[in-house]
């Protein structure tokens, strides 16, 4: 019976502002089209961030997109601005530092070479493209369905 009410507990469980700014910074690299988008959840792995939030760019100027939209829309968004940007574009491999929130935005060779995920292996990894493409199927649904209402 204590399962029953763990698993109640666990699935009505309330996002956080943490959690949330990670989400939203994986939407933002996925419209900007970065590719495998991967959040590690690391609190209980790391006291350097709660989330790293990877993804890959394909380009020099797509490393710079990426992560300068991200320093935007969150602004815009959240009102947050990054604590720091290290990296650049010709490094192959940016970090936009929101404190609990650490997004790496590198070429498919930097992340390669250095496989940031296989560093905290045990901690659970969301795959950011699943979510957003199932979240933007149901909106697209029940916008459908509003028009037939209409």
């Amino acid at each position: 019976m204590a399962e029953a009410g763990t698993a109640k507990k666990t699935a009505g469980k309330k996002e956080t502002p943490e959690e949330k700014l990670a989400k939203v910074c994986e939407e933002i690299a996925y419209d900007r089209k970065a590719e495998n988008i991967i959040r590690l959840d690391l609190k209980e792995y790391s006291a350097v961030s709660d989330y790293f939030v990877l993804c890959t760019a394909t380009s020099e100027p797509h490393i710079r997109a990426v992560a300068e939209r991200i320093q935007r829309d969150v602004l815009e968004q959240l009102k947050i601005k990054p604590l720091h940007v290290d990296g650049s574009p010709e490094s192959r491999w940016m970090i936009v530092d929101f404190g609990s929130v650490m997004v790496h935005v590198m070429d498919e060779d930097t992340r390669s070479l250095y496989q940031l995920e296989s560093l905290w292996g045990d901690a659970p990894k969301s795959d950011a493209i699943k979510r957003i493409e199932a979240k933007a199927k149901r909106k697209a649904a029940a916008d459908k369905k509003k028009q037939k209402e209409a």
